[in-house]
C-alpha cells in the first residue's frame, strides 16, 4: 500500500480571530487531555491494517496549545499503529503569540520537522485589524527557536486583502519574508465567511477592491519568484524541495486519514468527515461517509490548482487515458488563452487564471 497522509485536527484556540471559520473551542487542560487520549485511541484502531504514512499534519485551531507532551503522546500512538516512514514530513501549526521554545523542543524530540506559523502580516496595525495578538518580533523569535531545535523547514502564512492593506504595506511584509528566508510561504486572500464577526461588519471593513486585490496577488508571487520561491499551487510557493508534501496529497487526489472533530479524510476510495463537535468526538462518534472519491472529474479539478496542472502523463498513470480532448480545445480557444496554457504536456492555469481559478475550473470541468 502506498504511504498515506494523516491529518489531525486540533480544535483548541485561546481566542477566536474575527475572520476565522475553522472549528475550535476554548483551550482548557482537561479538554485537551481528553482529546489527546481519544486521538490516541483512534490512532490505535489503525493498527494491523498494513498502513504506512509519510506525512503527518497537526492543523487547527492552534495545535501549539497542546504542548509538546501531548504532541509526543499522539506521535507515539501514530508510530505504534502505522508505519511512519523515516523521512516522513511531520508538520505542526503554531501561533507565534506565545513563547514556543519549550513546545518546539518537545515537538522536535517527537519527530516534528516542519513548522507552519500563522504570521499573516509583518505590520502591527494589520495584525491588530485581524484580531491577532502577536507581533513581527514574535514571528522572528519563533523562527529562531525552531532553528535552534533543528526544525529548519518553516512555512509562514501571508494574508492578502487585510483591512486597510495597501501595495506599500504588502511590500513591507514581503521584505520581511525575504529577510527571514522561510522555506515555504502560503499566501492566501482573506475570505469573509458567514457566522464570523467579520461577516457581520463586512461593509464597515476597509477592504481592497477586486482589481487592487488582483494586483496584490500578482505582486506577491512575482516578488516571491524573484526571491527564489517557485509558486507550485494557487496559494503556495516554496524553495526547491520544500513544497508541502502533505498538502500535495490533497491536490493530487491521494489518500489521507483525517482524525479529529471537523476533520476530513479520503481513504479506501471513500471520502468522509467528522462533525464539528468536540463532545461527540470524545464520546466516540463515527465519521460520516461523503461518497466515492478519486474520480477523473475530481482529479482534474484538484490538479488544475497546481502550477504543474493537469498532465497527459498523470492522467495515463491514474486512469489510462490522456487529458480529454474537449478540455484541450476549450483551454486553447479564444479568451481562455489568457487564463490557461495548453501544450504537449497538458493544461495549466496562468497566474491570471489562478486569480479566477474557481470560474475557470468550473468552465473546463463542465465539459466532462
Amino acid at each position: 500500500m502506498k504511504p498515506v497522509g494523516i491529518y489531525i485536527h486540533v480544535p483548541f484556540c485561546r481566542y477566536k480571530c474575527p475572520y476565522c471559520d475553522f472549528y475550535s473551542v476554548t483551550a482548557k487542560d482537561e479538554r485537551m487531555d481528553s482529546y489527546t487520549e481519544e486521538t490516541v485511541r483512534r490512532l490505535s484502531g489503525l493498527a494491523g491494517q498494513g498502513i504506512a504514512a509519510d506525512t503527518v499534519y497537526f492543523g487547527g485551531g492552534t495545535p501549539s496549545l497542546l504542548g509538546g507532551r501531548r504532541i509526543t503522546r499522539i506521535m507515539e500512538a501514530a508510530r505504534r499503529s502505522v508505519a511512519v516512514t523515516e523521512d516522513a514530513e511531520i508538520t505542526v501549526e503554531a501561533n507565534p503569540a506565545s513563547d514556543l521554545g519549550e513546545f518546539l523542543e518537545g515537538c522536535a524530540a517527537a519527530g516534528v520537522n516542519r513548522l507552519s506559523l500563522g504570521m499573516q502580516s509583518a505590520l502591527p496595525k494589520e495584525l491588530s485589524s485581524l484580531g491577532r495578538r502577536h507581533s513581527p518580533d514574535d514571528v522572528l523569535r519563533a523562527m529562531e527557536q525552531a532553528h535552534g531545535c533543528g526544525v529548519g523547514n518553516i512555512s509562514l502564512d501571508l494574508m492578502l486583502g487585510i483591512p486597510m492593506q495597501t501595495a506599500d504595506s504588502l511590500e513591507h511584509s514581503l521584505r520581511f519574508i525575504e529577510e527571514t528566508a522561510p522555506a515555504h510561504i502560503s499566501a492566501y486572500m482573506l475570505k469573509i465567511e458567514e457566522n464570523t464577526p467579520f461577516y457581520r461588519i463586512q461593509y464597515a471593513l476597509r477592504l481592497a477592491g477586486e482589481d487592487e486585490l488582483a494586483d496584490m496577488y500578482e505582486m506577491t508571487f512575482s516578488r516571491l519568484e524573484q526571491a527564489g520561491y517557485a509558486q507550485y499551487e494557487i496559494s503556495n510557493a516554496a524553495r526547491p524541495g520544500f513544497e508541502s508534501r502533505h498538502n500535495l496529497k490533497y491536490w493530487c487526489c491521494e489518500p489521507y486519514i483525517g482524525i479529529g472533530p471537523s476533520a476530513h479524510g479520503f481513504f479506501g476510495g471513500r471520502r468522509y468527515f467528522f462533525d464539528r463537535d468536540l463532545k461527540g468526538y470524545l464520546d466516540g462518534m463515527e465519521a460520516h461517509d461523503d461518497g466515492e472519491g478519486g474520480s477523473p472529474e475530481e482529479y482534474i479539478m484538484l490538479r488544475l490548482r497546481l502550477a504543474e496542472g493537469l498532465t497527459d502523463e498523470g492522467m495515463r498513470e491514474r486512469f489510462g487515458m490522456p487529458v480529454p480532448e474537449s478540455l484541450r480545445k476549450r483551454a486553447g480557444s479564444g479568451v481562455m488563452k489568457a487564463y490557461c496554457t495548453c501544450d504537449e504536456k497538458g493544461i495549466r492555469l496562468t497566474r491570471k487564471g489562478m486569480l479566477i481559478s474557481n470560474a475557470i475550473i468550473c468552465d473546463l470541468t463542465s465539459l466532462l
